[in-house]
């Protein structure tokens, strides 16, 4: 902010004491339009954007970044299906007579596969 438009400020706050309480409104207003433009202004800087009234005429703006588009809620959806899967799985077979070793390899490998599948699926998303 220049010493210009600090002045004004200044003499915006004077006023307001000379003319009294009925003029609080007017003077609030004109002091938020003012700081409404300094906000404007130091915005543009920030984005390296001209203001329209000190453009060229028919030059135009460049566009602002477009936002990225929310997720949406189904990738948490295959995670949690695949983990139910896994948990599943693996009850029916630690649930089978057999030798434990089988039992943890087999274990191992629905854990795995489930693992890969859901980084794989995290990367592609």
């Amino acid at each position: 902010m220049n010493e210009d438009e600090k002045a004004e400020i200044r003499a915006s706050v004077a006023a307001q004491r000379d003319l009294g309480p009925g003029y609080d409104d007017a003077v609030a207003e004109g002091l938020v339009e003012r700081i409404g433009a300094e906000i404007d202004k130091r915005i543009d800087a920030r984005l390296g954007l001209v203001p329209a009234a000190q453009r060229a005429p028919g030059h135009q703006a460049p566009p602002l970044p477009t936002p990225a588009p929310q997720a949406s809620r189904m990738p948490a959806f295959f995670p949690l299906v695949s983990m139910g899967l896994g948990v599943g799985a693996t009850a029916i077979v630690t649930g089978q007579n057999g030798a434990i070793v089988g039992q943890v390899f087999m274990i191992a490998l629905i854990w795995l596969a489930i693992a890969i599948i859901n980084i794989a699926y995290a990367r592609r998303h």
